[in-house]
């Protein structure tokens, strides 16, 4: 045993160390023993009230899990009378309960302790009566089983953060409750399954063959380490499969991001994989219909028409949209294919649509295109700014442990146009014109210059542009940005002195920064706050860090699936970079960039574009525009559709190619702070399907070509022979280690989890502060156009739907809303629950209306979730002037009747 650091205590005679503030339960735990501690949960409070944990601790008898660790302490655990206490108070807890809740077969954690301890089911004498509530699709109550341990009540407002379970009744009669009283699918239950995690005694369970199943047990059926396939956080799960189906998954207890939590779609969303309407055998169009047909003949036929295009018009008369939704691998392979097989740039991926601003604006200022810190870092900041995000809703993990944060004292600035989320618990909550965020950033950075909040060691040692930045700042005082933004000068000043008088504050954004006309300006205006405060690369901060959406949007990026870089981000207008990747294909590299997504809509419109190979996107549901996207589809000669489901954009293309889930592939996906993490298939793909990875392989070898890389490791090897900051990354190494984050040129070296603490990646090493002016939004609302909507996501779904619409979420929120301020409401005569028509100069959806004060006079809200909505038909082709990124957060609209 090596030296002994922290508490020394002694348990049964063993010395060991525990860490500072531990309490007994943990020492007692490290040294070997178990104990039964039913009201106890170690991610949450200790609440001591079920007493079955009972020690001696220097001749007290005192309950474990409440009583701290003190230097020197000698506990007992093993005498005949604790033995006899413990057993009393298990006894009498289960005597209150049905004989149902002691059955042999029980997996409950109450009928295991009554196992251990030779107690039986005569013992539960309690009556059935209290009732069941299983109005809720992942989360039944059995009243009758309830012992008040509270655990469920803790679990979702001390990690979750929903406040939406409470303890009512008294005494013997004390049972679990959702908060409002009325049934549990009625409540403020945002369905993480917390609380059937912890639950002791199976009153609180999720329906069907996963009843009884939590993270903390270890079910005798396969069990397979997993990532989440839905949004960028990087949840580890755990498949549980029986027979080659799935039936359940849980949050993994050591999961580097969820630390055990999950939200409603990663625990629970997977019912799509066994939809009836899942793709399982590859459709050619003919005569106008697509009929299923065989791979050889899909393929071929593929084949045979890119050939066609490429003799047309050449190599560049072909695209691809890639994945964000597919593994690395996946979209190394697509990539390759479109430069190697192909010799075209043309390639791109959903980041055009919602991060590219990101990319850009950071690249420029600090040299990477990645977030600057990890997310455990940045739940250490003293002072939270977060911008453009609703976490709460749209990465529920992360908005829980953010709240969870800022419940235990740290300091939140939230500037966000709606009161949503965390907007609701901040010190300042800045609500902004949609469209006015450089001006905004712009204001915080004068106050901060002003009243000398800034680290002038930090700006002369390593930041460049300071003089540019204060000249066009002067322009920008906190009056003035007031009549621009809409936020009173007050409020700004009261923000900037939260973030400048923090000792270690972060930033953290999402696409309210990132997709307007001016994005990639709102990127680099919000990273200059960081700069002039010296918080980032440095220990006075926590940098700058996006959200990502999706839950391989950073991957598909950093494997090259863009058309102007490489894997790694190398331009393609690099010689030095073309010939890195040369050597490692033995082919010649286009180095003509290639087009941006917007671009082969545009080509393909003009009958330039001639094929476009769309790989798990519904464009025709989340792209702006969508008359225009689907006129590119209609007008382009081939189009195929890699998919799940048929999706709009599948019923306009030419061959469906059916694809397998993230539940059934193999590889890997980068979350939002740049950690590689491993990707397993827990099950097969259905019927035909196959996955990206064989797919892309397989239309490679029907054109003559062999693209190697036979497995995804060795994809991934091979991305790290073409790309060094990938190069100490493996799937061996991610087998070993779990969570690695990027840069990572070295097998036997850490990833860096925070950046920029030498330097910055800029070439003179310096951060860089931007000086761009505030120019207005794409739209402005007029007379005819008066409304400005604003679009995002729910809790409930996930981005156009796909997935979570084939399944039980779709009870939990069925229909598209459009949120409305109520002094609209009454301008417009529009009434809570009915149908709308919003129109805006581009086209018209159809929502059900929504009252409240979410939302500010003049806005209005709604999701993109149901294509048949139709509200990006809405949104209009402004776009970022760097990027090419969707102006999705101002669009001028009117509401019509029906």
């Amino acid at each position: 045993m090596g030296p002994m650091t922290g508490i020394g205590i002694e348990v049964d005679g063993i010395g060991l160390a525990v860490p500072d503030g531990a309490s007994l339960l943990t020492a007692v735990r490290a040294a070997g023993t178990e104990l039964p501690a039913l009201c106890s949960d170690d991610r949450l409070s200790p609440a001591g009230s079920c007493r079955t944990c009972l020690v001696r601790a220097d001749g007290r008898v005192v309950a474990a899990c409440v009583t701290p660790a003190s230097p020197g302490a000698r506990v007992e655990t093993a005498t005949d009378d604790l033995a006899c206490l413990r057993r009393d108070a298990v006894e009498l807890i289960a005597s209150a309960l049905p004989p149902r809740a002691l059955t042999v077969d029980s997996p409950s954690e109450l009928a295991h302790v009554c196992r251990s301890m030779g107690i039986g089911p005569e013992a539960a004498r309690g009556a059935d009566g209290r009732g069941e509530d299983d109005s809720h699709p992942y989360v039944r109550l059995d009243r009758d089983l309830c012992i008040a341990c509270g655990r469920c009540v803790r679990m979702c407002s001390e990690v979750q953060g929903t406040f939406a379970l409470t303890l009512v009744g008294r005494g013997g009669d004390t049972v679990v409750a959702p908060g409002a009283g009325g049934t549990w699918a009625e409540s403020d239950c945002v369905a993480c399954g917390g609380c059937v995690d912890t639950c002791p005694t199976g009153a609180i369970t999720q329906p069907g063959p996963a009843r009884g199943l939590t993270s903390g047990m270890r079910p005798a059926a396969a069990r397979t380490l997993t990532t989440c396939g839905y949004c960028g956080v990087g949840c580890t799960l755990d498949v549980v499969t029986r027979e080659g189906e799935i039936t359940a998954v849980l949050p993994a207890r050591d999961g580097p991001v969820n630390h055990g939590h999950a939200c409603v779609k990663g625990r629970f969303a997977h019912g799509f994989r066994t939809s009836p309407e899942r793709l399982t055998r590859p459709l050619l169009r003919r005569g106008g219909v697509l009929e299923p047909v065989g791979w050889d003949e899909a393929l071929a036929h593929t084949a045979r028409e890119l050939r066609v295009a490429v003799g047309a018009g050449g190599p560049d008369a072909v695209a691809a949209i890639s994945s964000a939704r597919a593994t690395n691998e996946d979209n190394y392979l697509v990539q390759k294919f479109m430069r190697a097989v192909l010799g075209t740039n043309n390639v791109d991926n959903c980041s055009r649509l919602c991060h590219s601003p990101s990319a850009a604006g950071l690249t420029a200022s600090f040299g990477l295109s990645g977030g600057t810190d990890s997310f455990d870092d940045v739940q250490r900041a003293d002072c939270l700014l977060v911008v453009g995000a609703n976490p709460v809703e749209a990465h529920p993990v992360v908005g829980a442990r953010l709240l969870n944060h800022v419940l235990h004292g740290a300091a939140l600035v939230v500037a966000d146009p709606r009161a949503v989320g965390l907007a609701l618990h901040a010190d300042v909550h800045l609500r902004p014109r949609p469209g006015t965020n450089v001006a905004l950033f712009h204001g915080l950075a004068h106050i901060l210059l002003a009243e000398g909040l800034v680290d002038e060691e930090f700006l002369r040692e390593r930041a460049t542009g300071l003089p540019e930045l204060v000249a066009l700042l002067d322009d920008y005082p906190p009056e003035r940005v007031a009549g621009i933004t809409g936020v009173p000068a007050e409020d700004l000043v009261a923000a900037a002195r939260l973030y400048g008088r923090a000792e270690r504050p972060a930033v953290v954004y999402g696409l309210g920064v990132t997709e307007h006309l001016h994005g990639t300006d709102g990127v680099r205006s919000l990273a200059n706050l960081a700069i002039l405060c010296g918080a980032v690369g440095s220990d006075r901060g926590y940098g700058v860090n996006p959200l990502r959406g999706q839950n391989n949007v950073q991957g598909a990026s950093d494997m090259g699936a863009l058309p102007d870089v490489l894997p790694g981000y190398g331009k393609v207008t690099d010689p030095a970079v073309r010939s890195r990747a040369e050597d490692v294909w033995g082919v010649p590299v286009p180095e003509r960039p290639g087009l941006r997504i917007p671009d082969m809509f545009a080509a393909a419109r003009t009958g330039d574009l001639r094929a476009l190979w769309v790989v798990g996107e519904d464009v025709c549901a989340t792209d702006p525009d969508t008359n225009r996207v689907t006129q590119a589809l209609d007008a382009c000669p081939l189009v195929v559709c890699n998919e799940l489901f048929l999706s709009e954009t599948a019923r306009r293309a030419d061959v469906v190619l059916p694809a397998a889930s993230w539940l059934e592939k193999d590889g890997t996906f980068v979350n939002f702070d740049r950690r590689f993490q491993r990707v397993r298939p827990a099950v097969p793909p259905p019927g035909e399907a196959r996955t990206d990875f064989d797919i892309v392989r397989a239309l490679a070898a029907a054109m003559g070509a062999d693209l190697g890389c036979a497995t995804p490791a060795e994809a991934l090897a091979e991305c790290g022979r073409l790309a060094p900051v990938f190069a100490g990354l493996s799937h061996d190494r991610l087998d070993r280690e779990g969570a690695v984050p990027w840069p990572c040129p070295d097998p036997g070296r850490p990833g860096e989890a925070k950046l920029y603490t030498r330097r910055f990646a800029t070439p003179d090493g310096r951060a860089h502060l931007a000086a761009a002016p505030y120019l207005p939004p794409g739209e402005e609302p007029d007379d005819a156009y008066p409304l400005l909507l604003v679009t995002g996501r729910r809790w409930a779904h996930y981005n156009s739907g796909s997935m979570t619409r084939h399944g039980g979420n779709l009870a939990l929120d069925p229909v598209d809303f459009l949120d409305l301020h109520p002094d609209d409401a009454h301008r417009y005569g529009v009434r809570d629950g009915e149908r709308v028509a919003v129109e805006s100069r581009h086209g018209r959806a159809r929502l059900v209306a929504r009252i409240g004060e979410r939302t500010a006079p003049g806005q209005v809200f709604c999701s993109f979730h149901f294509p048949t909505s139709g509200v990006n038909r809405l949104t209009s082709d402004h776009a970022d002037t760097v990027t090419s990124c969707p102006e999705y957060k101002v669009t001028a609209v009117r509401l019509a009747v029906p």
